[in-house]
């Protein structure tokens, strides 16, 4: 009986409670001009509109929806082996294996892990560089190339006041999104010739030396995204003379090195050229694409400084920088690449397989050129196996591009921009023949 008395008790305090809610609730809908307080708070954000898609994700979603069987995604800017699927490398699963169990689950430091900096620095810069030696390099471990960008996005918003940053046309289009996030100026320089599919030069040339003197310039270290067009290396000397002159600050954006030639040294070439010239710049780094990590998030951000004192400097800015953004980069990746890089049999095996991926793209674009001249096309596609690296600008029209979409099931940018990487032997026939079909 006490119970039932104490469980009645219960039932008439929730009652009341209920009741005084309810009492509660009519005294807010009466207030504030009849609107009650729960309309008020759903009408707060009434006014927000829904962002556009992006460029490349929303063609992503597009795919999904698509429930044809012969859909193609060429947007996704991920490798994908020659059977479609994504590939983790054989010297990453290695690397895993050793990591396993041996290290805590501890924050890194906010500069991240200091091995993996070295060793992102000597693949960069050259184990026999100098700056590197020197210390005069201020360096801290990032989450990918999209977050060494902000982060130097930021510094330059910081520490360059009134320093434009020019940003090549075309480019990717988060370049512009981070840099306006960061509230920087920005505008543009000529780099793509659509009239012979490669570089403007004399284009570039004209922007760098009319650019006021001091200007930043965002420059693609190798495998342009999206064109796939790359200075020579005479021309990146006549390029970094021309800065030089100028006095211009280069940042380099280097997310294919080793996976647009299959050379980690001469992908590096441009960066090499500008140190050997005796720039100070700076340089993003990314392991997603060349090591295949996307999802780890693995980056570093550089800094060529005077000497290492302002090094130190400099990194303190940028650890301050990050520690309001994200506070502490992940390690699990970090580990993964520095155990690739700081052993000399790993670090052969992903030399290897990383040149097989990029011997693999390499020879879908022949084989994509090699359809389209044999389907009967009479325009030049000589650009496709020029161009170098993950994308292939196609010079097809959005409209075109559309009609990929909705005729043949072929996804991609609607700038024409063809992730090679999901190109393979077993439809790059029918990539061709579509290709024709649209651009006769």
């Amino acid at each position: 009986m006490r119970t039932c008395g104490r469980l009645r008790r219960v039932v008439v305090g929730v009652d009341r409670a209920a009741r005084a809610f309810e009492q509660s609730a009519r005294r807010g809908q009466r207030g504030h001009g009849g609107r009650s307080t729960t309309a008020r708070a759903m009408a707060r954000f009434a006014d927000v509109p829904e962002a556009p898609k992006d460029p490349i994700l929303g063609i992503s979603e597009l795919f999904l929806a698509d429930t044809s069987s012969d859909k193609m995604n060429l947007g996704v800017g991920a490798y994908r082996d020659d059977n479609g699927k994504p590939q983790v490398l054989k010297c990453v699963r290695e690397a895993e294996k050793r990591i396993a169990g041996n290290f805590n689950m501890e924050y890194l430091p906010t500069n991240g892990f200091k091995d993996f900096i070295k060793h992102s620095l000597d693949l960069a810069y050259g184990e026999d560089s100098e700056a590197v030696k020197s210390g005069s390099i201020a360096a801290v471990q990032s989450l990918s190339g999209t977050g060494s960008c902000r982060l130097l996005a930021e510094f330059q918003k910081r520490f360059m006041p009134g320093c434009t940053v020019y940003i090549s046309v075309p480019t990717w289009s988060n370049h512009h999104n981070i840099w306006r996030d960061a509230g920087c100026e920005q505008t543009t320089y000529r780099y793509y010739k659509e009239s012979t599919r490669g570089l403007d030069f004399e284009g570039m040339m004209e922007d760098i030396n009319n650019a006021p003197n001091g200007s930043m310039f965002l420059l693609h270290a190798c495998a342009h995204n999206p064109t796939g067009v790359d200075p020579s290396a005479e021309q990146w000397r006549e390029i970094s003379k021309a800065m030089k002159a100028k006095n211009h600050f280069a940042f380099f954006d280097m997310a294919y090195q080793g996976f647009a030639s299959g050379d980690c040294v001469r992908d590096a070439q441009s960066i090499r050229i500008f140190a050997e010239d005796g720039h100070k710049f700076a340089l993003a780094q990314s392991f997603a694409k060349n090591m295949g990590l996307y999802g780890q998030r693995i980056g570093t951000v550089s800094v060529m400084c005077e000497d290492k004192a302002e090094a130190v400097r400099v990194e303190s800015q940028l650890k301050v920088i990050a520690r309001a953004m994200y506070s502490n980069p992940p390690m699990h990746g970090a580990l993964i690449a520095s155990t690739i890089l700081g052993d000399p049999a790993l670090k052969a095996q992903w030399y290897v397989e990383v040149k097989e991926m990029a011997d693999r793209i390499i020879t879908m674009r022949t084989l994509l050129r090699k359809h389209l001249e044999d389907s009967g096309s009479k325009l030049p596609w000589q650009h496709v196996t020029d161009q170098i690296g993950m994308f292939c600008y196609s010079g097809m029209a959005p409209e075109q591009v559309d009609k990929l979409r909705t005729d043949h099931h072929i996804y991609m940018t609607r700038n024409g921009r063809i992730s090679m990487a999901g190109v393979t032997s077993g439809n790059v026939e029918r990539l061709a023949k579509a290709m024709h079909e649209v651009t006769k």
